[in-house]
């Protein structure tokens, strides 16, 4: 084998299960078990809710939440992450699926999933950690205004009005049931969101969504409540595979919706991760494995007509409070929901879709953490405003631009934070001037000659005002520049320091540099700056070998004294004897 070829299997081979998987499935089986059972308990309504939402119908929440759980639980890089069908997700998919149909989102999920993989083997999760905690904040703020405006028109009870922008479609149901009020659908919605919200205040361990939607459901066939809309048939297991759904023809208009989807889902299925391992002691998480494992469920999930899935930041927190400490509680929950898909179709069928949309709701507003937001907004002027444009730009465009918006303003925010640490000090020559010198010498050396440090990073934020301090620079004859206190300097910083010695030389005014570092040198030869400085001389390693050429200079021009000449010692003879 190549050297190539092993150092790409080895590779591929690093993303693979391994034997510390199943030692650590071994280590306490019951309690992973217990944890899977409580998760799937809390997924079962949040599957079908997600799945009605994306337009796909019930059915398709529950596929994903089986073989999307079942692959991301053995083949991802998290002990304790759990998969499925998301909110986040959600809100991609609905413009999707109003213009490509069923068979387009289902294409668009198994594209994603190869993104995905690809992602993986090019070593692409590290770049996580270089998303501002303030878009993230926002992406999940915004999210969770999407999901509750995407659940008025099932908790209003009308039919969902056409359109992908969910302001538009919330308001469209609003005037449906101000025309034709369903108060049977209002009310069971709203009893489910509060039964779980004042009940995980009371007891945080106990299932109150399922409780609160089988209650709901007992209700509406009690009453024989025809307002109260169910699900609809649910088929008993999972679909056949198929490629059915695949169009050739179309792949090169759904590139750019899988491109969204892929970075959605490694997106949140990496904050995921970073959250459980956060919640835990001695848990840390692959990211490329993670986005190994999400593309390979990516890939199975639409050939059972499941939707694109991702890493479940509610569902994981639950894996993790209820004692999970390896990847069985994860599969038994994926497990668990494959049994009620098989066994308990009929019964889910019959579940209110007011119900469901409670749950949403209800799961939407406990996504919102006051405080974390709170502390966020009074960290600083920038975060905050990162923050809600973040959120803002989810609800009006989607979650893909909210990021990249949100990245863009917080990287601009950012570069204006370290370009005002770039400083230009003037400092006095006198600590460096070499030999002994007078009082009367130090102020006409003062009067002629002028010391900047240049502190921090010259770079194309800060250059042009380093430019600007420069250029007013008058009345003296020689300037030195002391730049060994220069972090970083760009191709922008170089021309503007090169501009600048060409501008103040056309004044008369000499520039020298002193305290060059090595790594800045292959930047200012690119632009020709250093070579201007070599060729007149003008570069020196320390301060006072610069400020004794400026000397020099001076003397020579004949701004200063020449040094005095000692006499020549003279030899008196001594007379003969």
């Amino acid at each position: 084998m190549s050297t190539t070829a092993a150092r790409s299997w080895s590779r591929v081979r690093s993303l693979l299960p391994g034997r510390d998987d199943v030692a650590a499935a071994r280590r306490d089986p019951k309690r992973d078990l217990l944890a899977g059972l409580t998760v799937a308990i809390v997924a079962l309504p949040l599957a079908l809710g997600f799945g009605v939402s994306s337009g796909l119908g019930a059915e398709s929440g529950l596929a994903t939440a089986v073989v999307a759980g079942a692959l991301a639980a053995v083949f991802g890089g998290s002990n304790l992450q759990v998969s499925g069908p998301t909110g986040a997700m959600t809100v991609v998919l609905v413009p999707i699926v109003a213009r490509y149909g069923p068979g387009g989102v289902l294409t668009v999920g198994l594209v994603a999933g190869l993104m995905l993989i690809a992602l993986a083997l090019a070593r692409a999760g590290r770049y996580m950690q270089y998303v501002p905690a303030s878009v993230v904040e926002g992406f999940t703020l915004g999210i969770a205004g999407v999901i509750g405006l995407q659940q008025v028109p099932n908790a209003l009870g009308v039919p969902k009005p056409e359109g992908d922008k969910v302001l538009v479609v919330t308001w469209r149901a609003i005037e449906a049931f101000v025309r034709a009020p369903n108060w049977t659908a209002v009310a069971l919605a709203a009893v489910v969101a509060a039964v779980m919200l004042l009940g995980a205040r009371w007891r945080p361990t106990v299932p109150f969504s399922i409780i609160a939607v089988i209650a709901a459901t007992a209700v509406a066939q009690v009453f024989h409540l025809d307002a109260a809309r169910p699900i609809g048939d649910l088929p008993s297991g999972l679909p056949t595979p198929s490629l059915s759904f695949l169009e050739p023809g179309a792949l090169g208009s759904l590139l750019a919706p899988a491109l969204a989807v892929a970075a959605l889902a490694a997106l949140e299925s990496l904050l995921s991760a970073s959250a459980a391992d956060a919640m835990t002691v001695g848990q840390k998480h692959d990211p490329d494995r993670e986005l190994f494992g999400q593309g390979l469920a990516n890939i199975a999930a639409p050939l059972f007509g499941g939707v694109p899935a991702t890493g479940a930041i509610a569902r994981t927190a639950v894996n993790v409070r209820t004692g999970a400490g390896s990847r069985l509680a994860s599969l038994t929950h994926a497990a668990v929901l494959a049994v009620i898909v098989f066994a308990a179709a009929p019964l889910v069928s019959r579940i209110p879709l007011a119900a469901v949309a409670g749950v949403l709701i209800a799961t939407a507003i406990r996504m919102v953490e006051v405080g974390s937001l709170r502390a966020m907004a009074r960290a600083t002027r920038s975060d905050a405003l990162v923050l809600f444009l973040t959120a803002a730009a989810t609800l009006a465009l989607d979650l893909v631009y909210a990021v990249l918006i949100g990245l863009g303003v917080a990287g601009i925010l950012a570069l204006r934070a370290v370009a005002k640490q770039a400083r230009l000090d003037q400092v006095p020559i006198k600590a460096d001037l070499p030999g002994d010198h007078s009082a009367e010498e130090h102020a006409l050396l003062a009067e002629h000659i002028v010391a900047y440090r240049i502190d921090g990073p010259l770079f194309f934020a800060a250059a042009h005002r380093f430019l600007l301090e420069l250029s007013e620079v008058a009345d003296v004859r020689v300037v030195i520049l002391r730049m060994s206190r220069v972090s970083t300097i760009d191709a922008t910083g170089a021309l503007v320091l090169k501009d600048a010695v060409t501008k103040l030389d056309r004044r008369g005014v000499v520039v020298l540099a002193s305290g060059i570092r090595p790594g800045q040198r292959q930047t200012l030869e690119s632009v020709g700056a250093l070579d201007l400085l070599r060729h007149e001389g003008r570069e020196f390693a320390t301060t006072p070998e610069a400020i004794a050429a400026a000397r020099a200079h001076l003397q020579g021009a004949g701004v200063l004294p020449l040094p005095a000449q000692k006499p020549a010692a003279v030899t008196e003879e001594k007379p003969a004897r």
